[in-house]
């Protein structure tokens, strides 16, 4: 009897050094308060209570990147379960193995994977990790992916391909099950699965962050940086009561029709191939208006909201366009902080006095170099669907309050 107490002791001491350590290195990124925001009744359970899990839960975090299993042990920390024991790491000649390390035959797998740099290598990790998964007689096997790769290329160009559903087939062929992600750059993407995909929200968050870490956002107002971008900013605008304002005018992007399949092949006149009779119209072509903001910005603060901040010279050129018609302070706020190249440098040097993003993809680096960069943590409401998916409770409690343009 006394080993036995001897090892529990050790045991939940041991648990208790490695949970005090990883509050220690979790620190920096902003947490929301507890319950979820902007969600209601949760079913007679308390929604605080989220160590309440059913056995036959492991979940693996895929990325063999130190920074990228960040989130990974953030969700088990809330879960309160072990990350899965696995290897992964890459071999002399770049090749990708992975080792799982414990059973996982009738058990409710969840795989967490954060895009690196590295892209091409995260899906590939994924893909042996569900694979191998699948091979080792896993009950089900379901992906968290809060930010989905390739999501940019979900339309067709001239001569291109549609790589987001590439990707789709490739994870469903694999042996994924259900698939958990954060809002997709378009949401026709669910469409490309043949699994159930349950695309959360991050606007709760960032709402809540908006309202209680701006001391004045009674006098904010929400700024489009595109006409595309309206519908989500008119959501944040309606939420807070606050004012929209829409810059429009600015240089076309890549996701322009200008360069989808549209104008291909090429607008050119052949008399061999169309009979006179029958010629088809052009169209005539656009033409750039000068760069215009439609909305009142002036002594206000100037929030931009987008879905992904990759490139950033769209941003800092609507930050100069915003002070120029008297904004006194600009925030960005978007769910997804690719934030590659030399993005961090330019935010410094611009006008914008702050970035605001989540967890989905880990950039520490991009933090030290820049200290306008801000992150608030989304693990929350990620745990809670994997413990609603692995429970078999309903999913709409997340959604409450979630609209089409969301």
């Amino acid at each position: 009897m006394c080993m036995w107490q001897d090892a529990l002791t050790g045991r939940l001491k041991h648990r208790y050094c490695s949970v005090l350590s990883l509050k220690e290195g979790l620190s920096a990124a902003w947490v929301p308060r507890d319950p979820l925001p902007e969600c209601g009744e949760s079913g007679g359970r308390d929604p605080r209570d989220m160590n309440h899990t059913k056995g036959g839960l492991v979940i693996f975090t895929a990325n063999s990147h130190p920074s990228s299993r960040e989130l990974g042990k953030r969700i088990a920390e809330r879960l309160g379960v072990e990350l899965g024991k696995v290897q992964v790491y890459q071999e002399a000649n770049r090749e990708t193995r992975v080792q799982i390390q414990e059973s996982v035959r009738g058990k409710d797998v969840f795989i967490i994977q954060t895009v690196s740099k590295d892209v091409n290598t995260t899906i590939m990790e994924m893909l042996i990790m569900v694979y191998a998964c699948r091979t080792s007689c896993a009950r089900s096997i379901t992906g968290v992916l809060p930010y989905f790769p390739y999501s940019k290329q979900c339309k067709m160009r001239k001569r291109g391909s549609i790589v987001s559903k590439l990707i789709a087939s490739m994870v469903c062929k694999a042996g994924l099950t259900h698939l958990i992600t954060m809002d997709l750059h378009q949401k026709e993407i669910q469409g490309f699965f043949n699994i159930p995909v349950d695309n959360l929200r991050a606007s709760p968050f960032l709402l809540q962050y908006i309202q209680e870490e701006i001391p004045d956002y009674r006098n904010a107002v929400i700024v489009a940086k595109s006409p595309a971008s309206a519908k989500r900013a008119q959501s944040f605008a309606e939420r807070l009561r606050l004012g929209i304002a829409v810059i429009h005018g600015e240089a076309q992007d890549a996701e322009s029709d200008q360069v989808d399949g549209r104008h291909s092949p090429p607008t050119v006149k052949t008399t061999g191939a169309i009979h006179p009779s029958m010629e088809i119209p052009l169209l005539i072509p656009k033409e750039k208006p000068p760069i215009t903001v439609v909305g009142d910005v002036g002594g206000r603060i100037a929030i931009i909201v987008d879905d992904i901040i990759d490139n950033v010279d769209s941003f800092v050129a609507a930050a100069e366009t915003l002070k120029e018609r008297g904004a006194y302070k600009i925030f960005v706020m978007a769910t997804h902080g690719l934030l590659s190249s030399d993005a961090p440098r330019f935010i410094e040097e611009s006008a914008i006095d702050e970035v605001v993003v989540t967890n989905t993809i880990p950039h520490e680096l991009q933090k030290l170099q820049c200290p306008k960069i801000k992150t608030v943590d989304i693990s929350m409401i990620l745990s809670e669907a994997i413990r609603r998916i692995h429970n078999g409770e309903s999913m709409s409690y997340l959604f409450r309050n979630i609209g089409v343009d969301d």
